[in-house]
């Protein structure tokens, strides 16, 4: 019996028990061997993104992103204590659109396609293994991943268009006279090129992770976390054409265009960060962290018994999902085999100009190469070669000669090597570009055999000591000019072929 008037605690049944941790200890094996498995598959798209990580500004908070994913998994652990992994094969069919798309990816020669693919399969691997349940209490942290992808290098091109645009209007609106002539700005206090660094984008990557991040750890509503990831793509871009245009500005006022762009990377940077701090301090009084405890959240409603996943549907699940996810590079690397011989290089077929040899022109080394690429070759093999010739930097200045029929010249004015380096690809005849539409047309002549042959062209001026780079540049389109008949109708003929 119970004294009158005493606090009586109600009996274990009556208070709501926490779940058992589930046997997860299979379940989180058979992934850690999956992802190995996985990883060995897809060891050149790991590789590549890693080369990037290290080589480009752009990209080396990458390095983060996996310790940020691992640390949003274990502030959500508890969630897993409730669920059971529930493996189930039938969901590993899920990997079948993303093989296709990689094996479209890789005849297309695009890394990151083939990286957001794999990234898709490793999804769909994990999601066969531990089921819908545990995946989806876990959406946050597999999503994250995603910034493991060195992605967004496409948009380059149109972020230096919205830079140039904006530092245009703002000149206007300044009264600020000014001449623009593609992506150079000429004002009275000097010549600007806003180049490839000043597009923005290792701005706008490194805020869409960390506005992933913040809206992941910040908000709980969908709403709320849709509207800090619209703020962190839209508000970078803005920043970084008020920074170019304040440069630009600033010169007008020191007189000089060197004095205003030195370091405007690091000042950029500190810009940057200041633009994030705003960000932040506007979302706080709209957050919504509270700290989620066990047994509480939306989660709650995947709950399943604790119980120990059948081995037949574990093994089952992970044998398929790695199946299907090495469907795409099995095949690739069949028809990789046809085409794995090495370019051929015959001898350059250089149209000299007055006062030009075949080594010299005037003062300026003088250098050309034509690689003729297997039919079976990606146009993946066709831009890295010409890449790894233009040894590409994301300050050149770069510029277009055009060609006569068609197509241009690809121009990199680089001051460091004090070289001018040209280059231009050709297929079937025409000289094409990098986009989709030659890869596209690459990727079906290396698939059915059609006619032609992927090529490359380059033509190399070697600035002497004691000169800038700059004052090649009317040398070297004058060659250019003359290769119609030289160079480039080589380079057409035997894409041809």
């Amino acid at each position: 019996m119970n004294a009158i008037g005493q606090t009586v605690a109600p009996p274990p049944a009556a208070t709501e028990a926490a779940p058992a941790p589930p046997a997860w200890r299979p379940a989180a094996l058979t992934l850690i061997l999956g992802l190995a498995a996985l990883l060995a598959v897809f060891w050149a798209e790991a590789e590549a993104a890693v080369r990037v990580w290290n080589t480009s500004t752009a990209y080396n908070h990458c390095w983060l992103i996996a310790p940020i994913a691992a640390w949003l998994a274990w502030q959500r652990r508890h969630r897993l204590a409730a669920i059971a992994p529930r493996p189930h094969p039938a969901l590993a069919l899920l990997a079948i659109p993303p093989a296709l798309a990689w094996l479209v990816a890789e005849r297309l020669g695009i890394m990151e396609g083939r990286q957001l693919t794999a990234w898709a399969l490793i999804q769909v691997f994990v999601l066969a293994v531990i089921g819908w349940r545990a995946a989806l209490a876990m959406a946050i942290p597999l999503a994250y991943t995603v910034f493991l992808v060195p992605f967004g290098g496409f948009t380059v091109p149109y972020l230096q268009l919205i830079t140039l645009r904006f530092i245009e209007v703002g000149l206007t609106l300044w009264g600020i006279s000014h001449y623009v002539e593609g992506l150079l700005i000429e004002t009275p206090a000097g010549l600007f090129h806003v180049a490839e660094a000043c597009a923005g984008l290792r701005f706008a990557i490194a805020a869409l992770a960390f506005g992933a991040l913040y809206a992941a750890t910040m908000f709980r509503s969908p709403g709320r976390r849709l509207i800090v990831m619209a703020l962190a793509i839209v508000v970078p871009i803005i920043a970084n054409g008020i920074r170019a245009l304040g440069i630009v500005i600033a010169a007008e006022y020191l007189g000089s265009a060197e004095a205003a762009a030195a370091d405007h990377i690091i000042y950029g940077w500190g810009f940057f960060s200041a633009v994030l701090l705003l960000l932040i301090l506007a979302g706080l009084p709209f957050r919504e962290d509270v700290p989620e405890k066990p047994g509480q959240g939306w989660w709650r409603r995947l709950a399943r018994p604790a119980g120990t996943a059948r081995p037949a549907m574990l093994g089952a699940a992970a044998a398929l999902g790695i199946a299907l996810a090495a469907a795409g590079p099995a095949a690739a690397a069949t028809l990789r085999a046809e085409g794995a011989r090495a370019p051929d290089e015959p001898p350059p077929r250089l149209a000299l100009p007055p006062g030009c040899t075949a080594t010299a022109c005037g003062e300026f080394a003088l250098s050309a190469r034509v690689m003729v690429f297997p039919q079976a070759a990606t146009w993946n093999e066709v831009a890295a070669e010409r890449r790894r010739i233009a040894r590409e930097h994301d300050q050149d200045l770069g510029f277009r000669v055009p060609i006569a029929g068609g197509g241009a010249w690809q121009v990199r004015q680089q001051a460091a090597e004090r070289r001018l380096i040209a280059t231009v690809s050709f297929l079937d005849g025409r000289a094409v570009g990098d986009g989709l539409a030659s890869r596209a047309a690459q990727a079906l002549n290396s698939l059915a055999g059609g006619r032609g042959h992927p090529v490359v062209a380059a033509v190399e001026l070697r600035v002497p000591e004691g000169m800038l780079a700059a004052q090649g540049r009317g040398t070297l389109e004058a060659l250019l000019a003359a290769q119609t008949e030289g160079l480039a109708a080589q380079a057409a003929e035997l894409s041809r072929r």
